[in-house]
């Protein structure tokens, strides 16, 4: 019997989720599809009813329903608790369980671009659903956190979740300061970017040590990574994190090793097609 699993979010269309994970499936002759759908924050709930009604077997959630759908979820698998935002979700016995990758894919994304992580200074820009499961997991890691939001209450309130989980954190002002010169790790967890558009504040100053991450991953290189570059830094965009992110939900929901290859060679086979399109 066929399976079918989705993504959803606002936007959507940038989404390389659909080929990634068709591309697995054909690749170990699964008979499954993968879809996505553009939802709006209004239409959540509709949609989570939606999905359930039409049988889907699970889901990825991005942007920006991470924190709000878990309202409308049965249980949380424990990282997803810990993070209190959700991007995966699976139908088990007819419950909806609540799962969180992003934390898990973004470590085997940058750990053979950094030479370990204990003690090393991380800076998050931002403190949304994506920004929590990768600041826990850093901290899980031995890393030290430091959270930079434009809201300093919601970066504030991250920094507490990850001091009640024994791990080091604080936060700032969402501007240029002396951080910049002793980070290890920059990682860009808004979705300032996704248009095109440049980043609020320049990072002239940054220490030429740090490895510069945005988890946006189309446009290839943001204004963010363009400017990092041009510090002298190391840099690396969302494919990555995209990548292992997708291959964890893969094994939540099917069990059994994601073909990583085959999902990695159909993200690059589309980005150069849009690549191309867009030329």
């Amino acid at each position: 019997m066929e399976k079918h699993y989705a993504v959803i979010g606002d936007p959507i269309a940038h989404s390389l989720s659909p080929e990634m994970h068709n591309a697995g499936y054909e690749a170990l002759g699964i008979d499954a599809e993968y879809q996505r759908f553009h939802v709006v924050p209004s239409n959540l709930a509709e949609a989570v009813e939606g999905l359930c009604a039409l049988g889907f077997s699970g889901w990825n959630v991005t942007l920006p329903h991470k924190e709000k759908i878990i309202s409308l979820l049965d249980n949380l698998t424990p990282e997803a608790r810990r993070a209190g935002a959700v991007n995966t979700v699976k139908i088990h016995d007819g419950q909806r369980i609540g799962h969180n990758t992003d934390g898990a894919g973004f470590i085997r994304s940058v750990e053979g671009e950094l030479n370990g992580f204990k003690g090393k200074k991380a800076v998050l820009l931002g403190a949304g659903g994506a920004s929590k499961g990768i600041a826990l997991a850093l901290t899980e890691q031995g890393m030290i956190v430091h959270i930079l939001n434009r809201s300093p209450e919601k970066a504030q309130a991250l920094v507490q979740v990850i001091q009640a989980e024994g791990g080091t954190a604080t936060s700032g002002d969402f501007a240029q300061g002396d951080w910049l010169e002793q980070v290890d790790l920059l990682v860009q967890t808004t979705s300032v970017g996704l248009q095109g558009e440049p980043f609020p504040f320049s990072l002239q100053g940054i220490s030429e040590q740090a490895l510069v991450v945005d988890i946006i991953f189309n446009p290839s290189q943001t204004a963010f990574l363009q400017d990092a570059k041009k510090q002298g830094c190391r840099t690396l965009n969302g494919l990555g994190m995209l990548l292992y992110q997708g291959a964890f939900a893969w094994e939540f929901w099917l069990g059994g090793q994601a073909p990583v290859e085959a999902m990695q060679l159909a993200l690059k086979d589309q980005l150069l097609r849009r690549m191309f399109y867009k030329g």
